[in-house]
């Protein structure tokens, strides 16, 4: 008896010990789907390719982007004391006009609904901006919308990124163009707090940064090597951009 109890015992434990080694295997492997799994059951088939949540996302991001950002541009352009930030409204209004049609259109074809009101944040920002005067106001025109404007550019690129429905990609290429031109004008007004837009993404990053270091002051760099064609072939394309003058340091 006590030898059947004993070698009861060893083969118990030799099942936990086997239970346990294979628990973490068969874990991993269930976790391993986990992100195409959620991926599909929140994408919807159409005729223009899946629908995924992150690209409904968009659609409202889009949407209420405009619904808040467009009467910013409007009240620039009747109160703001400088040129430079009634230049930035008219800006907005007319981007956000145009993508606010763009998305409306294809919500409905895609039959996503979208809200007919900003969120109680971007009232807020409203009622700051309206409430401030002079420099102040400026100051908050400026900052409260390049920030917001940063932070749904980082979507754009997600979206226009990774989205398999082609209408959803059209207008993300669509509001890639518009979103960097508030960017820049809004960046042209002189009031942008540049070092607080660093601050604030430096407090919700998840990585500590890296890259190369800063050479020491007086030392000399060695010249990188130009990135350009070889051989004799013609092209056609041109840069997409002009360069901009480097500031001064």
């Amino acid at each position: 008896m006590r030898r059947i109890n004993g070698t009861a015992l060893i083969i118990a434990a030799l099942v936990a010990t086997l239970g346990a080694l294979a628990y973490p295997v068969w874990s991993y492997a269930d976790r391993s789907g986990t992100g195409q799994a959620n991926l599909d059951a929140s994408t919807t088939a159409t005729q223009w390719g899946p629908l995924s949540a992150t690209d409904r996302e968009f659609l409202v991001k889009v949407r209420l982007a405009g619904l808040w950002e467009l009467p910013a541009g409007q009240q620039a352009i009747e109160r703001a004391p400088t040129e430079a930030i009634k230049a930035a409204g008219d800006h907005l209004v007319v981007g956000h006009t145009d993508l606010d049609r763009r998305s409306r259109e294809v919500a409905a074809k895609l039959g996503v609904e979208l809200p007919n009101q900003p969120t109680e944040q971007q009232q807020g920002w409203l009622r700051e901006m309206t409430a401030a005067s002079g420099q102040e106001y400026e100051r908050k025109f400026a900052n409260l919308l390049r920030n917001a404007h940063g932070k749904v550019f980082a979507l754009i690129a997600q979206v226009r990124h990774t989205t398999r429905n082609s209408l959803i990609r059209q207008l993300a290429s669509d509001a890639n163009v518009t979103v960097l031109d508030h960017i820049t004008m809004l960046e042209a007004t002189g009031f942008v707090d540049f070092d607080a837009l660093a601050r604030e993404a430096a407090g919700t990053a998840t990585a500590s940064p890296s890259g190369p270091p800063v050479a020491p002051r007086g030392s000399v760099l060695p010249q990188p090597v130009p990135a350009a064609p070889t051989g004799d072939q013609s092209f056609t394309s041109r840069p997409s951009t002009m360069p901009m003058p480097m500031p001064m340091p």
